[in-house]
């Protein structure tokens, strides 16, 4: 757990991830989201809708050390500018920003914004939404095979007991809908609109690459993470 905690988070301290630290990452999501989730609330009580909002927002990407956004960015130039497969893995790898992550990142960040400020604070929701999209990635990395040799993933890739991953995705899905399901039935969609979001991401990936990354995992569940916020957000 310790190493879930220190791989998608700034907490936890470093040390070299474990084919077991992914079962982790759905309960990582829900606590990330319940910090995120007081933090907008808290924001709305002392504070006007876009203040929350974006303290929200800072507080998430905070936590997360931009981790998943540097992802996305990556995602952003390799999937969608026109390229081969080749190309689109080595400009994935390239630390600089083109301009399809630039406005890829900005986008999404927009959205995000908005939504949080527009839409009636609900911790609950937010905890739902992230353990989500943590969960979407346990599930792309079981179904899609590894689009690179080497990488920031593999050392999560090497013989594991599938049963605790897919206890993990079990335990995850089921958590999170049933979260999302405790704000009503909007919460429920809010939380189904998330994992189509991240599988959308997961698709892409598929046709253009072959398979995901870290990256890719990156993106989906930012992505993930902003539609559920949308749908939750049209009340």
């Amino acid at each position: 757990m310790r190493r879930a905690f220190g791989f998608l988070t700034i907490l936890g301290g470093s040390g070299e991830p474990t084919p077991t630290t992914f079962a982790w990452f759905p309960l990582v999501g829900a606590v990330l989201g319940l910090v995120v989730g007081a933090v907008w609330w808290l924001g709305a009580r002392h504070g006007a809708p876009a203040l929350a909002g974006a303290l929200a927002l800072a507080a998430d990407l905070a936590l997360t050390g931009l981790l998943h956004v540097d992802g996305l960015a990556d995602a952003g130039d390799g999937l969608l500018a026109p390229m081969s497969r080749e190309r689109r893995l080595a400009v994935m790898a390239d630390p600089v920003i083109g301009a399809f992550g630039a406005i890829t990142v900005v986008a999404v960040l927009l959205v995000r914004f908005a939504a949080f400020a527009s839409a009636r604070p609900a911790p609950l929701i937010v905890v739902a939404l992230w353990c989500a999209s943590r969960t979407a990635m346990v599930v792309i990395s079981q179904i899609m095979p590894y689009a690179r040799e080497g990488g920031i993933v593999s050392a999560f890739l090497r013989p594991t007991h599938r049963v605790v991953l897919a206890a993990s995705i079990v335990v995850g899905l089921a958590g999170s809908v049933a979260l999302g399901a405790r704000c009503g039935i909007h919460g429920a969609l809010s939380v189904l609109a998330a994992l189509v979001g991240a599988g959308l991401v997961a698709l892409l990936a598929a046709r253009r690459l072959g398979g995901y990354t870290g990256d890719v995992l990156g993106a989906s569940g930012v992505v993930g993470e902003t539609v559920g916020l949308v749908v939750w957000a049209l009340r």
